[in-house]
């Protein structure tokens, strides 16, 4: 029993223990059944999530693709070792040449080693392994950017930088057109010949000067680069109330050179970005030569230039603003208009040079007469004026023209030679006379023709009958004018008899105006006008041409004489109105005669003397009218071989009882004789006048005794009568 209690006992331990286990087997698989259940869930969670944070990882891969790929650079990301990670198509194109190098996981320092082969980067020919180190040095050792160059010519701008993993991104920057824009902005700048310099806007620290600036200014390079723009300036000036830089376009500046001299500059300036700084570009012209010049010119524009004295211009300008104020304020201005008598003589005698040291001498010593405010000029040639304001009386003004005609009367000094001048002065009082500029001058210059007429050495006031005067000779001017016009002149001719036969051997071509309301006017009147005012050439063409064409109906033996006037010559065209005249005519050269006077060869010009030997190889015949007027006679005989000279008619007059007069005719006779010279008497009006002529051996007689002046109706006439007489 007792041991059959204890297997029992053990057996319902077994068979409960067995329960036990079968109940925990049955538990273990109902939690193994729900375990399976519960990872296989799990799993396709943790897949789906990995799934999706794969699609995000690739949609935010394609995110940061699209956004390096829009930006301007080129960008890259490496690993902490160097391996390409993503780059953006920018980087490709840049480094374009070792594009199919570049894949993930290759590292940048391979594709540089076979870039440096197949010599994409000058900088490392001949140092390659040098090279290579040094920018593997600068990818793991990042300090800023530096530039890259590559062999097809352009710069790359490199500037890479380490995360917070270690790796490294890097950015790259084509700045091969801001290259060239530098080298083009260093060309024009460093070689540029203006001096130019770069400067910073807000202080004025120059930060750049080209050569030319430094040679110009004088001071070295650093020195100039240790200044401000302003320490360049005069100090004088202020820079700081001309505005900035875009104020200084087109301005004018004073400089300081290194020598403290100060330089006149114009001043171009343009806005630029220097180093990251907002500075200028400042180009400096030299204008100081041109500002000189200019003054110059502005002075010799209103000044005279072998006297420096103020010329006609600016006179006129200084007496209208004195007589505005005289308007204004009352009171009288005297204008006084002077020349130098016989001036002309110093010229020809002792040549210009000497007249011009003449004038500034009187120049000085108006000066030296005058008050500070008065005004002295010099309105041409000899004439000068004197303008004084604020006169009380006439007799001031008398007193200083008194002063001023002693003060030039003293003899002047001009190189070893001692010269004598006497002057004449007319005056013109405002508001009296006028109390306009111009209308004072001329009533000035009227009191001075008087003053000359009245002996010279003199002054006069002007007075009212003086105006009438030159209105006449206005009037008288316009009429000579509408008389050249229309053909209004007359040519009279007078016959030259030949003394020894009593034929006629010439007619001297004399000009009439014979004018409706006035009369016949006489040369005396009209030539003098003509000369004056240019005329001159226009009615001694016309009287040329006319002589011409009428002598071609004379005799074949009867010259025509045709005087001229110093002023033919001087205007350069006599020549060929001789040449056209004889041409159109028909006429023979040797049957003109040109009369020309000692007035003409006291110029001694080369030009007179060419132009009477052109017309004498033409066949013109050429005589010395007036003989023995002049101061030098005898020596024009021996500067050009005359073919006739005419004794003046003041030496024929009375000959028969004036023994002085009928020595120098029989002197002249004989010189004319002796040299081959045909001597012509002029004024032959009586028969003892003719008998005397004839007794002393004088080859032609001219003059009242034998005929006036005719038109050529008459004159034809007087030829057929002789004839005729002849024939008889």
């Amino acid at each position: 029993m007792t041991s059959v209690r204890p297997a029992l006992h053990l057996a319902k331990k077994r068979k409960k223990l067995s329960q036990r286990r079968g109940s925990l087997q049955g538990a273990r698989k109902t939690i193994s059944k729900k375990s399976i259940d519960v990872g296989a869930n799990a799993l396709v969670r943790a897949r789906a999530e990995a799934e999706a944070a794969g699609e995000q990882a690739r949609q935010a891969h394609a995110r940061l693709r699209e956004a390096i790929d829009i930006l301007p650079q080129g960008i890259v990301f490496l690993d902490a070792e160097g391996r390409y990670i993503l780059w953006n198509q920018q980087y490709a194109d840049i480094y374009r040449r070792s594009a199919d190098l570049f894949k993930p996981g290759v590292r940048l320092e391979d594709t540089l080693r076979v870039g440096v082969a197949r010599g994409d980067y000058p900088e490392a020919i001949g140092r390659e392994e040098e090279w290579i180190a040094e920018r593997v040095q600068r990818l793991y050792h990042p300090c800023g950017r530096h530039e890259q160059h590559l062999s097809d010519g352009r710069c790359v701008l490199i500037e890479e930088r380490r995360t917070r993993e270690g790796g490294i991104i890097g950015l790259r920057v084509d700045i091969t057109e801001m290259k060239r824009r530098e080298a083009s902005f260093r060309l024009l700048f460093d070689a540029n010949p203006v001096p130019m310099f770069v400067h910073a806007v807000d202080d004025q620290k120059i930060l750049a000067v080209n050569d030319a600036a430094v040679e110009h200014y004088g001071w070295g390079r650093n020195r100039i680069l240790q200044m401000t723009l302003r320490d360049i300036h005069d100090p004088t000036e202020d820079v700081g109330s001309g505005g900035g830089p875009d104020d200084w376009a087109g301005r004018t500046w004073r400089h300081r050179k290194a020598d403290g001299s100060l330089i006149d500059v114009a001043i171009f300036s343009r806005r630029l970005s220097y180093d990251d700084r907002d500075a200028a570009l400042v180009a400096a012209i030299d204008i100081t030569e041109r500002k000189r010049a200019e003054e110059r010119v502005a002075f010799m524009a209103h000044h005279d230039a072998l006297t420096s004295l103020p010329n006609r211009l600016l006179l006129r300008r200084e007496l209208e603003e004195q007589l505005a104020r005289l308007r204004r304020t009352g009171g009288s201005i005297a204008t006084l208009c002077l020349d130098l008598d016989n001036f002309k003589t110093v010229n020809d005698t002792l040549g210009h040079p000497f007249g011009d040291l003449l004038l500034q001498i009187v120049g000085r010593r108006l000066q030296s007469a005058l008050r500070e405010h008065d005004i002295v000029a010099r309105l041409g040639g000899d004439e000068f004026a004197i303008v004084r304001a604020d006169v009380r009386q006439p007799e001031e003004v008398s007193a200083l023209a008194e002063r001023v005609l002693t003060i030039l009367a003293d003899h002047y000094e001009l190189d070893g030679h001692l010269v004598t001048v006497s002057a004449s002065i007319g005056i013109a009082l405002s508001p009296g006379d006028s109390d306009d500029a111009d209308r004072l001058l001329k009533s000035a210059d009227m009191a001075l023709y008087r003053a000359k007429a009245d002996g010279k050495g003199l002054f006069r006031f002007f007075e009212t009958e003086m105006d009438a005067r030159v209105q006449s000779r206005r009037n008288l001017e316009l009429g000579l004018r509408m008389a050249l016009q229309t053909e209004s002149l007359e040519v009279y001719y007078q016959p030259l008899v030949d003394l020894a036969t009593g034929e006629v051997s010439g007619l001297e071509a004399l000009l009439r105006w014979p004018d409706p309301e006035r009369g016949m006017i006489p040369p005396s009147e009209f030539i003098p006008v003509a000369e004056e005012t240019g005329l001159i050439g226009a009615i001694g063409a016309f009287v040329l041409r006319r002589a011409c064409v009428d002598a071609t109906r004379w005799p074949d033996n009867v010259k025509v004489a045709v005087n001229l006037s110093p002023l033919q010559f001087r205007s350069g065209n006599l020549l060929p109105v001789v040449i056209e005249a004889l041409g159109t005519s028909g006429l023979a050269a040797e049957r003109l005669e040109l009369e020309i006077t000692e007035a003409l060869l006291l110029e001694k010009s080369d030009h007179v003397l060419s132009t009477l030997h052109a017309l004498r190889a033409l066949g013109v015949r050429i005589s010395m009218d007036d003989f023995g007027t002049g101061y030098s006679s005898l020596s024009y005989l021996r500067s050009f071989p005359f073919d006739k000279i005419k004794i003046d008619r003041s030496f024929i007059h009375d000959l028969g009882t004036n023994t002085d007069s009928r020595a120098i005719v029989r002197a002249i006779v004989s010189l004319g004789l002796s040299l081959g010279i045909t001597v012509t008497a002029e004024g032959v009006e009586t028969e003892s006048d003719l008998a005397c002529l004839k007794s002393e051996g004088c080859n032609e007689g001219q003059g009242y005794l034998f005929s006036a002046a005719q038109p050529q109706p008459e004159i034809l006439q007087f030829l057929q009568k002789k004839r005729t007489h002849r024939a008889a």
